[in-house]
């Protein structure tokens, strides 16, 4: 009993050793593809369609801010990623270090659903004629305005400076898209400000802090205040993301892009150099522009899709064209010149 016991106990483990050499093989041949995105950006519904579509495995990563995708995307130790959704200054730092595969439009059938906006040259994502990522999803920083108190939409960013609306105005606390803000509104290069404009710059957003009634961070700082004030207008960071947060709080806001333009993030799909998989990454690309997923991203996350005009920018609401963060000159510079902005400096002093 105990050697049949044995024999049989043997038969077994071979058999089991068989099993795992035979689909040892099978299991490991199956293709995984390592996705870097943002929350929300690639729900297990599209994940899984996209892995029945093509029979592979999909490991996406999801991060939170900007710094720490860069240190994933960094990290030697890590398993490599195929493919990221980043905005275009952290492409175009990417497509500086040579980090990114470019693509072929002709293999990504779905980009020609897109707007043609998102079909053009964008800055920091093309490159001698080549194309190195896909617009995905993006936010501009339009007017949100107080419809009681606008007859009509205002048409220009030099309404954020009318004494008109004093104490009745918020803006953005931050230094990069300050300086930028008030570049556009003079009709300058936002992004590249030479250094013997930025001290009549910080003047001019001197002027502009006087103006306000305050400045926010957040986007439900911004409701607060207009909840305990009668704000005007706003210069809005988060974009359409507060003109929802408005209107679902009861208050009677329209939405603009004036006519210099507004500052937008643009989220872009990459493949990465690197990735030993870039033909099946470009397939995840395309998957990722389809109908039912760009048009659900909208549904679920209330970000806008490339595939079509948000409801807030019908033609009377977009006077001007949205203008895609890039890498500015000196952020550093901004930063202490925004802090004595900030703390109170008058203007004779820059």
């Amino acid at each position: 009993m105990l050697a049949s016991h044995g024999l049989r106990r043997r038969a077994v483990l071979v058999g089991a050793a068989q099993a795992a050499l035979w689909c040892g093989p099978a299991h490991a041949a199956v293709p995984v593809l390592r996705v870097l995105a943002w929350p929300g950006y690639a729900d297990p519904d599209w994940v899984q369609a996209f892995e029945a579509r093509h029979g592979v495995q999909v490991e996406v990563t999801i991060v939170g801010s900007d710094e720490v995708l860069r240190a994933k995307l960094a990290d030697s130790r890590g398993p490599g990623y195929d493919v990221v959704a980043a905005n275009t200054v952290e492409l175009a730092a990417l497509l500086a270090r040579d980090e990114l595969a470019p693509l072929t439009l002709a293999d990504l059938p779905q980009v020609a659903r897109q707007l043609p906006r998102f079909r053009g040259p964008i800055e920091g994502i093309v490159r001698n004629g080549k194309t190195y990522a896909v617009p995905y999803t993006y936010s501009e920083m339009g007017l949100v305005y107080d419809r009681q108190q606008f007859s009509a939409p205002p048409q220009s960013l030099s309404v954020l400076w009318d004494p008109r609306w004093r104490g009745k105005v918020l803006a953005f606390d931050g230094a990069t898209h300050a300086f930028s803000l008030a570049a556009l509104e003079q009709g300058q290069l936002p992004f590249r400000i030479a250094q013997d404009q930025l001290a009549p710059l910080a003047r001019h957003l001197v002027r502009l802090r006087r103006n306000l009634l305050s400045l926010y961070s957040l986007p439900e700082e911004s409701v607060d205040l207009f909840r305990r004030h009668r704000v005007a207008v706003m210069h809005a960071n988060y974009g359409q993301q507060q003109l929802k947060l408005l209107r679902d709080a009861g208050f009677n806001v329209g939405y603009v892009v004036p006519r210099e333009g507004a500052l937008a993030w643009l989220d872009c799909w990459a493949v990465l150099r690197r990735s030993a998989q870039q033909a099946l990454a470009a397939q995840w690309v395309n998957h990722m522009l389809h109908p039912s997923v760009s048009l659900e991203l909208t549904r679920r996350q209330g970000l806008a899709n490339t595939l079509e005009e948000p409801a807030a920018l019908d033609s009377e609401s977009l006077l001007g064209p949205i203008v895609w963060l890039q890498p500015v000159e000196d952020e550093a510079q901004r930063t202490r010149l925004w802090q004595r902005i900030v703390a109170g400096d008058r203007p004779e002093r820059f």
